[in-house]
């Protein structure tokens, strides 16, 4: 069981994990009962949902705040907000590795650093322990500053060096956060939207307006101000979910 919005992209792959593997599911929402095509597909997977108005969402901190849904399901696991937490984050630390025996394909024999847009943060953790200082990690964040996204990271990295992987308990230098929210999380403007529809154009790869599509657009506008020498060699992160262009009708 876990928690997400009516858009969850990590809702949506929980569920649809459960429906292909066999494990029962539960989801708590954010907010109120809505149906969104992320909805119905997790409805139509068989995830028990329970929606917990904003107040109760907010409380998803509290340190009581799994208690009642143990007692509820003992037979399930309470995974974090998008998958958030060690364990997700060495999940995606499996990221630098699958890369790494890839690039031969492109013909590089190395790269000078990865770019992915952020949420909670959970990803880009994954790649800081896996690359231990070695690659600078950009990460595009699609949530405003309060949101809590470095704190996030150093939570996760200090739980790694806790439990003795190898990892800094600080904000290492090899992490770099830049403000690419757009005035906010799930906000859009004609720029963006328009950027979106020239990169699938060229690319063919479909993009969203919340996480992936933003984080492109900031590196876009970050070389073009000069950021990266000319060559330089990135690997941009498309996180996959496309729940937020399904809710836009894109």
């Amino acid at each position: 069981m876990s928690l997400g919005g009516a858009h969850s992209n990590h809702l949506h792959a929980l569920a649809a994990a459960g429906r292909r593997f066999g494990f029962p599911t539960v989801g708590l929402l954010r907010g109120h009962a809505q149906q969104t095509p992320t909805v119905l597909d997790l409805q139509a997977f068989g995830m028990q949902l329970h929606w917990l108005g904003y107040a109760g969402y907010r409380a998803r901190h509290a340190a009581d705040f799994w208690l009642p849904w143990q007692a509820q399901y003992p037979e399930l696991y309470p995974i974090a907000e998008g998958g958030g937490g060690l364990a997700g984050a060495l999940g995606c630390a499996r990221l630098r590795e699958m890369v790494d025996s890839q690039l031969g394909h492109l013909g590089w024999d190395d790269y000078h650093g990865w770019w992915l847009a952020v949420g909670t943060g959970t990803t880009l953790a994954g790649l800081l322990l896996a690359e231990a200082g070695a690659h600078p990690v950009y990460g595009a964040m699609a949530v405003p500053d309060d949101h809590g996204v470095a704190q996030n990271i150093v939570a996760v990295l200090k739980e790694a060096a806790g439990s003795q992987v190898n990892a800094s308990p600080n904000l290492p230098a090899a992490c770099v956060l830049l403000e690419a929210s757009r005035g906010g999380f799930a906000r859009t403007d004609a720029a963006l939207l328009d950027f979106i529809a020239s990169s699938e154009a060229h690319s063919g790869v479909p993009l969203e307006p919340l996480y992936t599509g933003k984080a492109l657009l900031a590196l876009h506008d970050e070389v073009l101000a000069g950021r990266f020498k000319s060559g330089s060699r990135l690997v941009l992160v498309h996180t996959g979910g496309l729940q937020g262009r399904r809710a836009m009708g894109l």
